[in-house]
């Protein structure tokens, strides 16, 4: 009589991308992995992954699991993962500077990270709302700005959307600081995203690419702006290309699929 040996489940394979960055983190957590491994899939579907430079999903709960880029999940400089300086606090909902001293370098330089001056985009996902003196991404040499600064209380509550653009570049009134922001260029199109609509379009052409490291929680121009130090709370942040229209729809419903997995999404 033969002996009848039940065969052993296994879960899915992961995505390979997806499965590098949960082992560089260490995530554990079965709904954290399922997210990643979704967010990675759907970026790939939509054709913006081959787009993105560095993508922090900000997953695990504290500052040795934040730093990692999803999309190159080494621990160097050269791999654009994070550096944090100052207060900060680290928990499942993500990451949040203290507004005095907190800021986190992302080692990207657009002088050298981009191959040109007009093309690129920046996002966060902000979880607060909130109105503040600060700037929440970014970086400026001279009058050469990559920012996005969310609901700036100095200036009417405005938001201002910038890539490779002259003095803030593009501006809307800002009705609250919550959720996904994307600053984006392609050609003279300057526009800024929030959530699945376009808060504001121009056409102006690109200047010259900041020569500075890109700051998250305040502005790099020539070190910490200490005067913009942001306390908002961020689930999510990238650096990339520039995204046409479909992309940065679609992109937002992934990472809105991402947050609402992980019972964050606002």
């Amino acid at each position: 009589m033969g002996v009848y040996i039940k065969a052993k489940s296994s879960a899915p394979a992961l995505d390979p991308d997806a499965q590098a960055f949960i082992t560089a983190a260490g995530i554990t957590d079965p709904t954290q992995q399922s997210a990643i491994n979704n967010l990675v899939i759907n970026l790939k579907a939509a054709s913006i992954w081959t787009k993105m430079k560095a993508v922090y999903p900000f997953v695990g709960g504290t500052a040795s699991t934040h730093k990692w880029n999803l999309k190159d999940p080494q621990d160097s400089d050269a791999a654009y993962r994070l550096v944090f300086f100052g207060g900060w606090t680290h928990d499942a909902n993500g990451i949040q500077g203290n507004g005095t001293n907190g800021y986190a370098d992302t080692r990207f330089n657009p002088n050298t990270g981009y191959s040109v001056n007009d093309n690129g985009h920046i996002s966060v996902y902000s979880r607060l709302n909130q109105s503040q003196v600060d700037a929440d991404l970014g970086c400026q040499s001279g009058s050469n700005y990559l920012i996005l600064s969310i609901r700036r209380l100095d200036q009417s509550n405005n938001t201002y959307y910038g890539v490779n653009s002259s003095n803030f570049a593009i501006q809307n009134a800002d009705p609250n600081s919550l959720g996904m922001y994307v600053a984006n260029r392609i050609g003279t199109s300057n526009k800024g995203y929030k959530n699945n609509a376009i808060a504001i379009s121009a056409t102006n052409s690109a200047t010259v690419r900041p020569n500075a490291n890109a700051y998250i929680s305040t502005i790099n121009s020539g070190g910490p702006n200490s005067g913009l130090y942001s306390n908002k709370q961020f689930a999510f942040a990238t650096i990339g290309d520039g995204l046409t229209d479909t992309e940065a729809a679609d992109f937002y419903t992934a990472v809105q699929n991402f947050q609402t997995t992980l019972s964050r999404q606002v």
